[in-house]
């Protein structure tokens, strides 16, 4: 449920998880765990990321299960910990090369550590991967590593929650799985190989829609947009449509997206401003005004997938999604209809 949901809306995105299975929520801080909370959520939630002297409260707060890997922070966590019983996390870095310590030694002494402390429970030993989605050589690398220290830290604690799996590794590599499963992108009918999110049974959840807000002839020399990086060779007509890369619609798209509208494919031109982008239509085109406009999603036998995007932009599907603002207005829906 981690930035926002993805981009889709943490607090909706964390009802529709539960109501389809899911028995555990993950984010990557504390102030994410809070606001889940808040809205009245009481699964069990693990906070992946690092966390500060500041933060770390808050995640106690929210009776969230924290990550550690070295003596200090379970220090840390136990002088934190006010009286409650703080579930631990224990991660060793079996190359990723973030959070997380290389030596198996300093991964089992911080457990050890967990386990003498009163104030807190060794809950579950966890590792992450880097190339689940392009290099299964390297997956089974990281697993060779991870299982020596699943094996002493499951003899440390008999019954803690093992687990490694990213989305790519759910799909691609099923002795990862272990007790459960980490699925980010996944989730939301992504492909996190970046690829045809169809090709492995996913439905995208997410459509990113805006609508014309003005239309206007054009004249051959006539231009769009900061900079002019758009000139009419031809007559034709413009679409201008309120939404722009303050609400996610990167700047990198200037002269290089398409948009849907009226069933028919239109090439955004000009420079991609704050709240506005610009359509040519063409010399027949038509669109009323406030006729839908789809950025994201499909219109007709048109469509155009967060994978189609990322590719314009030599980006990732991720970053599509994550980058839509908290301006734009998210509807529910459940089976086609407002929830």
């Amino acid at each position: 449920m981690k930035a926002n949901g993805y981009g889709h809306g943490a607090v909706p995105a964390a009802r529709a998880a539960l109501a389809g299975g899911a028995s555990w929520l993950a984010v990557a801080t504390a102030g994410e765990a809070a606001e889940l909370r808040a809205s009245g959520i009481g699964t069990r939630l693990l906070v992946m990321g690092a966390l500060s002297l500041e933060e770390l409260p808050v995640a106690l707060a929210a009776d969230a299960d924290v990550v550690a890997w070295d003596e200090r922070f379970v220090s840390d966590v136990a002088a934190a910990a006010g009286g409650g019983r703080v579930r631990v996390h224990v991660k060793l870095d079996t190359g990723m090369g973030r959070l997380g310590t290389r030596v198996m030694s300093e991964a089992i002494t911080a457990a050890e550590l967990v386990r003498a402390e009163p104030s807190l429970e060794l809950a579950g030993a966890m590792t992450h991967f880097a190339t689940a989605d392009e290099d299964p050589e390297f997956v089974s690398a990281q697993l060779a590593r991870f299982e020596p220290f699943v094996a002493e830290l499951r003899r440390l604690q008999p019954g803690l929650v093992v687990h490694a799996a990213n989305s790519a590794a759910v799909l691609g590599e099923p002795a990862s799985h272990f007790d459960l499963v980490r699925c980010g992108i996944a989730l939301y009918g992504l492909d996190p190989m970046n690829e045809r999110a169809e090709d492995r049974g996913l439905e995208p959840a997410l459509e990113l829609t805006s609508y014309v807000a003005a239309v206007k002839a054009a004249a051959s020399g006539d231009s769009a947009g900061y900079g002019r990086r758009f000139v009419a060779d031809r007559e034709t007509r413009l679409a201008t449509l309120p939404i722009g890369y303050a609400d996610g619609v990167r700047r990198a798209f200037t002269n290089n997206l398409d948009v849907l509208i009226g069933e028919r494919r239109y090439p955004l031109v000009g420079t991609v401003s704050m709240d506005n982008i610009t359509v040519d239509l063409g010399p027949d085109g038509s669109a009323e005004r406030e006729a839908p406009a789809t950025i994201i999603g499909s219109d007709g036998k048109e469509s155009q997938s967060a994978e189609d995007l990322a590719a314009r932009i030599a980006t990732i599907n991720y970053e599509i999604v994550c980058g839509i603002s908290s301006r734009v207005p998210r509807t529910y829906h459940r089976d086609g209809v407002p929830a």
